[in-house]
């Protein structure tokens, strides 16, 4: 009996240690879980993790075919999504050297329009084969190269007459012959004409990266090579006759012309640098320039002011080869605005419907 009433007391000890030992333990847990609640609170939410796509990139095959004879040239292959037809012909020329890129014509289909380098390879595809055709543009030479080429010619060529160079007009009545001062004010006016062009096509106009033809380089510098020989010609002559009025008819008609040519440059430095709506291109439109007022009424005005720089220096010489030369100029001038026209009554329908081409209320 004395045993078991003195066990009593040790048991429960015991029980009361391992109850304290179990709180404890118990209190730890919960201060470790409120820890970790915190911690992930402060963490924020949890974020999957970014599952990794595998895409494969869809490359293509162009099979180029002569457009005559529809014989295989080649196959360009690896072709991604991205490419243009400017890296097709790249790639054409690794494969065909004696073909430069300048001179390859690509086509969807044959007697189809050219395909322009801009063009991306995904937008014609219709499946991952594609078949273009080819054809060799000849020699080709690049915009502005056509262009200084057409107004470097006229300045030179019209000074050498101006100078009265030997072997052009006889010596002995060039010499004894005093040259009205329309001869100079001619000669002043038509350099300025084509020194201006000269600058703007170096610094103003955004001239294409393209190619043409170089048969068009020649038929270009023939048409204003031979003309301007034929007006120097007759204006430097000896025997020219000033015009009708006399001074007064050179002074306003000089007036003008002076006019048109700063009209001319002030429209061409507003097309050089159209105004722009977010992604959406305007009309150009008039500023405080009063030049550029000419936009009220006609959609080229640069057209117009051309024009009327010749119809200035037809008056102001009063030569036949001058009036011929302007006439043909506005013909296809003509030609050009109203084209021009019909493509920005589609794009600016709003702005249009009150303006002509190139001659106000006329044309």
């Amino acid at each position: 009996m004395f045993k078991r009433h003195k066990s009593l007391p040790s048991e429960r000890k015991r029980e009361i240690f391992s109850q304290g030992v179990t709180g404890s333990m118990l209190r730890n847990d919960l201060r470790n879980f409120h820890c970790l609640s915190q911690l992930v609170l402060s963490t924020g939410p949890l974020k999957a993790a970014p599952v990794s796509k595998h895409s494969k990139t869809l490359h293509f095959e162009i099979e180029i075919l002569d457009a005559q004879t529809r014989k295989q040239i080649c196959i360009v292959d690896k072709v991604v999504q991205t490419s243009t037809i400017h890296d097709v012909k790249q790639k054409f020329h690794k494969e065909c050297p004696q073909w430069y890129p300048s001179q390859v014509g690509l086509q969807l289909e044959q007697g189809g329009p050219f395909l322009k380098d801009y063009i991306s390879i995904q937008s014609i595809a219709a499946s991952s084969i594609v078949t273009l055709y080819f054809t060799d543009l000849g020699q080709q030479v690049s915009w502005t190269t056509v262009f200084l080429a057409e107004y470097t010619g006229p300045l030179l060529i019209y000074l050498l007459f101006y100078l009265r160079i030997p072997y052009i007009y006889d010596m002995k009545e060039s010499s004894g012959r005093l040259r009205h001062p329309v001869v100079h004010l001619a000669c002043f006016c038509h350099c300025i004409h084509y020194i201006r062009y000269l600058l703007e096509t170096l610094f103003v106009h955004k001239v294409s990266a393209g190619h043409t033809p170089l048969k068009n380089l020649i038929k270009g510098c023939a048409f204003y090579w031979g003309f301007t020989s034929w007006i120097a010609y007759y204006i430097n002559h000896p025997q020219y006759t000033p015009p009708s009025f006399g001074n007064r008819q050179v002074a306003v008609s000089a007036i003008n012309f002076l006019i048109c040519e700063a009209g001319n440059h002030f429209i061409n430095v507003i097309l050089a640098h159209p105004n722009h709506t977010g992604i959406n291109a305007c009309f150009p439109s008039p500023n405080y320039n009063p030049f550029t007022w000419m936009f009220f009424l006609v959609s080229c005005p640069n057209y117009t002011y051309e024009i009327g720089s010749w119809i200035s220096f037809t008056i102001m010489t009063q030569t036949l080869p001058v009036g011929i030369f302007t006439l043909l100029m506005s013909i296809q001038m003509s030609l050009w605005a109203q084209k021009k026209h019909k493509i920005y009554l589609k794009k600016f329908s709003s702005y249009m419907h009150r303006k002509s081409a190139m001659i106000p209320f006329i044309l």
